[in-house]
């Protein structure tokens, strides 16, 4: 009797840890969930908040000409703004339903958490602590750029050893205070950083000629370049102080959301490599390409899997154009900017540009 006794609460211990240890790792599995703000497969997005309002919240910048900028016809233009309108028409089949949010640097990063913005295309480089600690979600990089210096042409600077003892300016906020740090220690150079709440600011700064020169993405260098006093009488050096991946970026945990926004830019790249633009995007919807045919939602449900409409690829190319088609526009040959490729050339022709399969 005792036996049976022994061996009956034996396995009735058994069963109470048995149901204890489920339940506890059905907790911790949506502990991790919460924690780690992963959307879940009942989880509402963004994707579905945005199609229902019928009007996208792009995080922008309306002061950097070529990329984002306010033209003479009183519209917002430019590189980063073009993707923009590429979002707006692949989520809404309509690249004018965009609602503008000018935002600074300092500013940027609580928008997108906040939910002030949908999506932020504004100069945004993809590092470490911005996708882990920061809470952004990156898509693909859009331009792949550099940290440069521009300085007087008859400064007398013309490499990094000639920054011994000079003033250089930089704004707070931004990658670029602590590359330039790093660069100038890695090379024994004392310099004088001097720290500026904005980009106006430490332009303005570097007319008056109180700082001997500025810092920021060469892109962005370029851009304020075309419109600044005496142009001709300034230079931007050829070093490059770090690499500076831009790109698309959404609040962290709605990977339905950042999905879209990725996909949406892999259409412009792979676009670019079949040779479809904004022109012949109609000729190619006869193609017997299967590949073309899913990519332009002729064929298979792409864009249903995303949330979106099976034609979102073909709304992006016809309405904005591919990746080439509006690099070109806003900083290619044809612009006061006269930007090469480089690395932002399609893979084939030796850049990094490469769409992932649409499959």
């Amino acid at each position: 009797m005792k036996k049976s006794l022994s061996v009956f609460i034996s396995l009735f211990l058994v069963l109470i840890l048995a149901l204890t240890g489920c339940t506890s790792g059905g907790n911790k599995a949506s502990d991790k969930n919460e924690s780690s703000g992963k959307s879940t497969a009942s989880g509402k997005s963004l994707l579905d908040t945005i199609i229902k309002r019928d009007k996208l919240i792009g995080g922008i910048t309306d002061a950097s000409p070529g990329l984002g900028y306010v033209n003479s016809n009183g519209k917002n233009a430019g590189f980063d703004i073009d993707f923009v309108k590429a979002v707006a028409a692949g989520v809404l089949g309509d690249a004018n339903k965009v609602q503008y949010r000018p935002l600074s640097a300092t500013e940027r990063f609580t928008a997108v958490q906040s939910g002030e913005v949908d999506v932020l295309i504004r100069q945004t480089t993809w590092t470490t602590n911005r996708d882990a600690e920061v809470g952004l979600n990156f898509g693909p990089v859009i331009l792949y750029d550099g940290q440069g210096l521009m300085v007087r042409k008859d400064s007398g600077i013309n490499s990094l050893k000639d920054f011994e003892g000079k003033r250089i300016g930089v704004q707070t906020g931004t990658t670029t205070e602590l590359n330039l740090a790093d660069t100038m220690r890695a090379n024994g150079i004392n310099y004088e950083p001097v720290v500026f709440d904005s980009g106006d600011a430490v332009i303005a700064a570097y007319q008056e000629g109180s700082i001997d020169a500025w810092t920021s993405d060469k892109s962005y260098l370029a851009s304020q370049l075309s419109v600044m006093k005496n142009a001709s009488d300034q230079k931007i050096l050829n070093e490059t102080l770090s690499k500076e991946p831009l790109a698309p970026s959404v609040k962290d945990g709605d990977d339905k959301w950042a999905d879209a926004v990725s996909w949406i830019v892999y259409a412009t790249i792979q676009a670019e490599e079949f040779g479809i633009t904004s022109k012949n995007v109609d000729e190619f919807l006869k193609s017997d390409n299967p590949e073309i045919k899913r990519l332009l939602g002729k064929e298979g449900n792409l864009g249903e899997q995303l949330g979106l409409k099976n034609d979102f690829a073909y709304q992006v190319i016809k309405q904005v154009g591919n990746y080439g088609e509006i690099f070109d526009r806003n900083l290619g040959p044809n612009t006061t900017f006269n930007l090469e490729r480089g690395l932002n050339d399609l893979y084939t022709k030796g850049g990094l540009m490469y769409s992932i399969p649409f499959r």
